[in-house]
């Protein structure tokens, strides 16, 4: 399985993260794809590419084009408003009174986030590029012909929703990838997120489309990170109805749980028949994350990928979630050893 991943990561290196009411060093750090790369190296899993650039009208394809600006210009335009630190949201519209929005990036900002943990860093657009670029040169591995490639993407992707940023997440990698296929002819495409949160932002942009499945496997949003979404009851809206499936499990969940919920993840992919799977592969599932409650083991990995190979689909992972650092390598490429050893 080849594998597409470039250092243009690290140009995302920031240096605040708001948890628990205190400024803390980021979970979502370079060192996370560094492990994971070196572990790809290290286990001989393929050659490693890196991406083409594709421009924006993938992009486009799935963001608003006044937030993919607002991305690209957010932290110039906040160096030149004079602050000093990294760009976090301080205040956000009632979206429940006209609004308008405002011209200082320090109403934008809240405009454009939906949570305040993620900062705006020097580098972060030009690596959330970069990601993007990631994700779509590993698709067109396999519009070329392999069966599986790997995105080795960061930051990552499933938060991001048309409009808003938030989660660590900029431009939704996997729904950039997942349209892609769209676009170069498939009829159906599946997401599968299997991430310990729930892929909101990619349930919002394709919530109202009958071509692409969306399954999220995750914590429940009742005492979970983004709360509010994620419920067994949002199941699609007018032509999506019944094409979005929600998978919420308590706290504290172990591989025989976790594993029963995949398997009815997996019959709706069956019976929807897409063309293509993207799987949005975080592993923050690991008993071990410093940020998350499930209970998996590093040898629960490579049955996950066994079970994804067993759909005998064209499958394009991106990597997304897993903040236990020095494991994630482990356990990212643990799923897709076990994905060809099947």
């Amino acid at each position: 399985m080849r594998t597409v991943h470039t250092d243009r990561h690290r140009l995302r290196d920031p240096r605040t993260e708001l948890s628990g009411g205190e400024l803390v060093p980021p979970y979502e750090c370079p060192a996370r794809a560094e492990t994971v790369v070196a572990r790809v190296r290290e286990r001989n899993l393929g050659e490693v590419l890196e991406p083409t650039e594709h421009g924006l009208d993938p992009l486009l394809r799935v963001h608003d084009a006044a937030f993919v600006r607002f991305l690209e210009t957010a932290w110039r335009d906040w160096t030149a408003d004079g602050h000093r630190g990294e760009a976090i949201p301080s205040i956000w519209p009632d979206r429940d009174e006209p609004v308008a929005e405002p011209a200082r990036v320090e109403g934008r900002i809240g405009w454009y986030a939906f949570s305040a943990e993620t900062s705006i860093s020097e580098g972060t657009w030009e690596a959330a590029r970069a990601a993007a670029d990631v994700a779509l040169t590993a698709r067109d591995l396999i519009a070329a012909g392999d069966r599986a490639a790997f995105a080795l993407c960061r930051p990552p992707g499933h938060h991001a929703s048309r409009a808003r940023f938030g989660g660590y997440c900029f431009l939704n990698n996997a729904a950039i990838a997942a349209q892609a296929f769209l676009d170069d002819g498939a009829t159906r495409t599946a997401v599968l997120d299997v991430d310990f949160h729930h892929g909101n932002g990619t349930q919002s942009i394709f919530y109202d489309r009958p071509e692409v499945l969306v399954a999220s496997l995750h914590g429940d949003p009742a005492h979970a990170f983004p709360w509010y979404h994620g419920t067994a009851a949002e199941t699609g809206r007018g032509p999506g109805e019944g094409a979005n499936r929600n998978y919420p499990l308590p706290e504290r969940t172990e591989w025989a749980a976790w594993s029963a919920a995949l398997d009815h993840a997996l019959g709706a992919v069956r019976n929807f028949g897409p063309d293509a799977l993207v799987v949005s592969l975080g592993v923050d599932t690991f008993r071990g994350d410093p940020i998350s409650s499930f209970g998996l083991d590093s040898d629960d990995y490579p049955r996950m990928g066994g079970r994804l190979a067993a759909l005998g689909l064209p499958t394009l992972f991106v990597m997304e979630g897993g903040y236990a650092v020095d494991e994630i390598g482990v356990n990212a490429v643990g799923v897709l050893e076990g994905f060809l050893g099947a």
